[in-house]
């Protein structure tokens, strides 16, 4: 049990949910098009076998090359407190990129590129001599990248093309895409609000720290904020293949539920930071499943 649990945060478990809810979410968009009412579930459960295999590479390698940092900002990860061997680390992440390589060679050219552009910005983003974290432009470019496009262009491609034999990319992926690509943005600056101290020891050159937190935390969900406005207004001013009721109903219970969040959240109290980076996620999960939901 302890294995599990521990296993669970070396995963970083928001990660995972995020990664599942967004291959989830591809799947149901490109099922939407499908002339047939056939299921593809074990095309889609290899999917999101293949992608926490590199989610998990990913989100362990930069605990393994973070040990130090994390010891202070994170010191409940299983690395940085001493619940898992640093042997046993590279031991998982090797499993986890091994099954991932090998199950995008299985599946194709879409899900092949979605797993090495992936892991190439993954590693370089941990790894010397490029260890882009370090930079705030760089670090936020890796989250962006992956996240914001990559996941969102070849996953779904992956699934049109395996499922309807199409290779076009539809209006409301391309809408799905830009939203996500304002939450990467945004993710980026926020997983640092509550990382400042060791970052700041370690010369972590963080835009909170430039900015400071206050000013990162306003920007950051004025922008998410902005975006739910659009989102609210936008079906019944543009021909989309959704629910409009739903889609902007939900928007509009997302943008309340932030503007709580954003009063309730203490920026001197790094456990209310951390609860809000939380519920930013599950906000980030409610998208997709949104976008999923609608389409049908």
């Amino acid at each position: 049990m302890n294995f599990i649990v521990n296993f669970i945060r070396f995963s970083r478990l928001h990660t995972v949910i995020g990664t599942t809810l967004s291959i989830i979410a591809l799947y149901c968009l490109a099922q939407s098009y499908a002339v047939l009412n056939i299921q593809h579930f074990s095309l889609l459960l290899l999917t999101i076998i293949c992608c926490l295999g590199s989610n998990i590479y990913i989100v362990g390698l930069n605990q393994i090359t973070d040990v130090e940092i994390d010891r202070i900002n994170k010191p409940y990860l299983p690395l940085a407190s001493g619940a898992f061997s640093m042997r046993l680390g590279y031991i998982i992440i090797t499993v986890s990129v091994l099954i991932s390589l090998i199950l995008a060679l299985f599946f194709g050219k879409y899900l092949l590129l979605t797993v090495l552009l992936s892991l190439a910005l993954g590693t370089a983003y941990s790894l010397p001599p490029f260890r882009l974290k370090r930079f705030y432009f760089w670090a936020a470019f890796c989250i962006i990248a992956v996240r914001g496009l990559i996941v969102n262009l070849l996953l779904f491609l992956h699934f049109h093309h395996t499922i309807n034999n199409r290779q076009d990319i539809p209006v409301n992926v391309w809408l799905l895409t830009a939203v996500i690509f304002v939450y990467s943005v945004v993710i980026a600056w926020f997983k640092d609000i509550p990382d400042m101290e060791g970052d700041q020891q370690f010369k972590i050159n963080t835009l909170t720290l430039r900015l400071g937190a206050k000013t990162v935390f306003f920007i950051g969900n004025g922008m998410i904020g902005l975006i739910y406005i659009c989102l609210i207004l936008l079906p019944f001013f543009t021909a989309l293949h959704i629910n409009q009721v739903f889609f902007s109903t939900a928007h509009l219970i997302m943008l309340l539920l932030l503007g709580v969040a954003v009063y309730r959240t203490n920026l001197t109290e790094k456990k209310s930071i951390a609860i809000f980076y939380q519920f930013f996620w599950l906000l980030f999960f409610m998208e997709y499943a949104t976008f999923a939901i609608a389409a049908y």
